[in-house]
């Protein structure tokens, strides 16, 4: 295994430690040591089930960005991108390395963050354990064999589960942290054992740098057509992102995060990073069908202690339970990752209100003003006599992992919508005939007739009324679509009731998006939905 050792090792990068290194090891290598580690356990079927202790999800309030002379002005300072100081990350970064270099093994693995060569992000990741070393294998973009022993890391990430952090020392919130520092290219996870904190970390990295290159990152899915036509579907948990673009008669180009350069749609992994809560063979047999390979990483799924059978709808450990396996374990994946650049944009919402069509089209500044505005809404929790959504806004549809100003990102999707001529559709999964409680879920089959027509260029030829309250272009009939469904306040038993419900969904928006009026321009702005006046 010496070739998958490369010529640039650890000391160049001023790491020392007394570990075992362990170097690229393949995924059946990995496999093995961590159950010989104990670190999880193989399931009948083959996949390596691992539990994340506490920590089921990001830690979403223990992730800190260093605030210095190349961050200090190109960050979004805020809720989502909190400040450290560098004397506290020097802290942190010493302890951190004083740590590494007590442990007795370490595993390492050199990857990229994007399919595209010119656009990719070397990648040297570290870590203690072994199942944790094979997740990020499994979900980044793994380079050949050939490209190991030259191979020199733009970016290194350390994630020690076992490390604590020292609020007084450190400057965080609890023992918990994800640092990210820009300006040495070098990130610091440590307090957790939930794996997508690496994978996110790498996002963040790819979303804060390729912009100044022109490129559009994105929070969204892609497929192709059998003409090579690219659809990119945004879209937050809950309304579809995954499950639409995974469509047998398209081929799947990533299901998370891409991006969008002159020439392609790259996705930025080589592998998925699926919810397994309540899967079933019937809903997505695609995705079912990797909880029965051999190469998969099971987060948090429960299992039989002495059959090793899985059960997928017993949310014991997490809700959030989670499967990581490679992109080509999906039977109809891109085999590059790529595909051309978009024909079009899809943005999913789940309104729980009972206002937005199944689908509208939209303007270039409309698009923008959609995009940044990234809205869905969660339906009531399961309190009794509590029947109200709950709308959400999350800019860019993933707020959490965009380092820079919302508006860097709008202004990128606005311009290369406007170069490529593409057309923008938002898709309602949410409810119809009333809001959440009152009315239905839409019906799947009219979803998938309203995506197929626009994604096949038909609808384009239909006739649109135009919204009274949001403006945008809706189609008065489709073929194969119950015509009622197109307009939302036909469908309500009281048309006053929706009347309201609306005003209320507007408002909404327009206080929502008060934050970005003085970074957009006058189309943008005037984007903005405006409550109808009684005809």
């Amino acid at each position: 295994m010496s070739d998958r050792i490369p010529a640039s090792g650890l000391e160049a990068q001023g790491i020392e430690t007394r570990a075992m290194l362990h170097w690229n090891l393949v995924t059946a290598q990995l496999v093995e040591t961590a159950v010989a580690r104990g670190e999880g356990r193989l399931a009948a079927d083959g996949p390596l089930v691992v539990e994340t202790g506490p920590h089921t999800g990001r830690s979403a309030q223990d992730k800190f960005i260093v605030k210095d002379a190349e961050t200090a002005d190109t960050v979004w300072w805020g809720k989502s991108n909190k400040a450290m100081e560098p004397a506290h990350f020097a802290a942190l970064k010493a302890d951190f390395l004083a740590a590494l270099g007590e442990k007795k093994d370490l595993f390492v693995q050199d990857l990229y963050g994007g399919s595209q060569p010119q656009y990719r992000v070397r990648v040297r990741v570290i870590n203690e354990l072994a199942w944790h070393n094979l997740f990020i294998r499994t979900m980044l973009v793994r380079p050949e064999a050939h490209e190991l022993k030259g191979f020199e890391a733009d970016y290194t990430i350390i994630d020690l589960p076992s490390f604590r952090a020292d609020p007084a020392r450190h400057g965080t919130r609890s023992e918990t942290v994800i640092a990210v520092n820009f300006t040495e290219k070098l990130i610091l996870i440590g307090g957790t054992r939930y794996g997508g904190e690496m994978k996110k970390s790498v996002f963040g990295l790819l979303n804060y740098l390729l912009p100044p290159q022109g490129v559009m990152p994105m929070h969204c899915s892609a497929n192709m057509g059998a003409d090579g036509s690219t659809a990119v579907f945004f879209g937050l948990s809950g309304t579809g992102k995954t499950t639409l673009s995974a469509d047998a008669s398209r081929t799947l180009i990533g299901d998370d995060e891409h991006g969008w350069s002159d020439t392609a749609v790259f996705n930025f992994e080589g592998g998925c990073y699926a919810k397994m809560i309540r899967l079933s063979a019937e809903a997505e047999p695609e995705i079912f069908a990797t909880t029965k390979r051999f190469g998969t990483v099971l987060e948090n799924v429960v299992m039989d202690p002495e059959a090793r059978t899985l059960d997928l709808d017993d949310a014991t450990l997490a809700e959030n339970s989670r499967g990581a396996y490679p992109i080509d374990f999906i039977p109809n994946a891109s085999k590059e990752n790529m595909g051309g650049v978009p024909k079009n944009i899809v943005m999913l919402t789940a309104d729980a209100y009972g206002v937005l069509p199944p689908i509208a089209k939209l303007t270039p500044d409309q698009a923008m003003y959609h995009f940044l505005s990234g809205y869905t809404a969660r339906v009531a929790g399961t309190e009794i006599g509590v029947t109200e959504p709950d709308a959400t806004f999350s800019t860019c549809f993933g707020a959490p992992f965009m380092p820079r100003h919302p508006s860097v990102y709008g202004n990128l999707l606005k311009e290369r919508i406007a170069k490529g001529g593409v057309d923008c559709w938002l898709v309602n999964t949410g409810w119809t005939g009333g809001k959440y409680g009152v009315g239905s879920r839409m019906p799947i089959k009219a979803t998938r007739a309203l995506l197929n027509a626009a994604l096949d260029g038909s609808l384009n030829n239909a006739e649109f009324r135009t919204d009274p309250n949001f403006g945008f272009a809706v189609p008065v009939s489709v073929p194969g679509v119950d015509a009622a469904i197109l307009d939302p306040r036909a469908t309500w038993p009281n048309a006053a009731d929706y009347d309201a419900t609306a005003t209320k969904l507007v408002d909404l928006f327009n206080e929502n998006f008060a934050q970005f009026v003085d970074h957009v321009d006058d189309g943008v702005r005037q984007s903005a939905p405006k409550v109808a006046q009684p005809a």
